[in-house]
């Protein structure tokens, strides 16, 4: 009777510590809720040359003068040749990768974006919403929203300095939590952004928020140290950024 109570107390203890929360310094959140990833564009700019590498390695530069979209995701890309000046439509699955500029009218309703959150200013760079830099494409199958039948589409790598691992591709659809203001004052709170699609391995998802628990042992969960480190109960959604950036580190030693 003795040794099933002090097993009974064993097995509670080690559930109570294994459930334990991490507590973390204000520095170490204002580090987490920092956003790593690249600001999704949804518009190229049709003025700055365009680059389109089919699956069979043949290079096209010009300019996009018409994309069509399923959802806000690119399956069909028509470009203006820079030297021949013809036209040539590429649906994605003929494309491997894209290169493309962000239209100037998307960055400043960006910038004008950016500037009515005050959350923003203490969690994102403003530089990445007036972005100059080519923005990264590339062909993914995917069912949108997890729902619809797998297809092909062009989609924008957020994280292409730490993808290795886990890609991260920006949805053009996704809604972010809502703050509030006072009488047309910059918003305070909200503005994190809801959902990505995610890759890891073979698999590509849909992940929303409200989803995240459920698939933090699949995203994290082979590298004990990130998950004594950064166990699913203590972090939160809007760490997302910050905890594929570590997560990946970690793994690469």
């Amino acid at each position: 009777m003795r040794l099933k109570t002090l097993l009974l107390a064993l097995c509670v203890a080690s559930t109570t510590a294994f459930a334990q929360k991490v507590k973390y310094s204000k520095e170490d959140i204002k580090k987490m809720e920092t956003y790593l990833f690249n600001e999704g564009f949804n518009t190229p700019s049709p003025k700055k040359t365009s680059t389109i590498i089919l699956k069979d390695g043949t290079t096209y530069k010009g300019f996009c003068n018409k994309i069509e979209t399923k959802k806000g995701q690119i399956y069909e890309v028509a470009i203006k040749d820079s030297i021949t000046k013809k036209n040539a439509t590429f649906t994605a699955d003929q494309i491997n990768e894209m290169y493309v500029y962000p239209s100037n009218a998307e960055k400043i309703a960006k910038v004008a974006k950016y500037m009515g959150n005050i959350r923003n200013f203490g969690t994102k760079k403003l530089t990445k919403n007036t972005n100059n830099d080519r923005i990264y494409f590339v062909n993914q199958t995917v069912s949108l929203k997890n729902k619809k039948d797998d297809k092909e589409f062009l989609m924008q790598v957020i994280n292409p300095g730490f993808d290795d691992i886990i890609s991260v591709y920006h949805d053009p659809r996704a809604k972010e939590t809502t703050g509030f203001s006072v009488m047309g004052s910059p918003q305070l709170g909200g503005g994190v952004i809801k959902s990505y699609y995610v890759k890891k391995g073979d698999k590509v998802m849909w992940l929303h928020k409200d989803d995240f628990e459920d698939n933090y042992d699949f995203l994290f969960g082979d590298n004990a140290q990130f998950m004594k480190q950064y166990p699913k109960n203590s972090v939160e959604w809007d760490y997302f950024s910050f905890l594929v950036n570590e997560y990946t580190a970690m793994t690469n030693g």
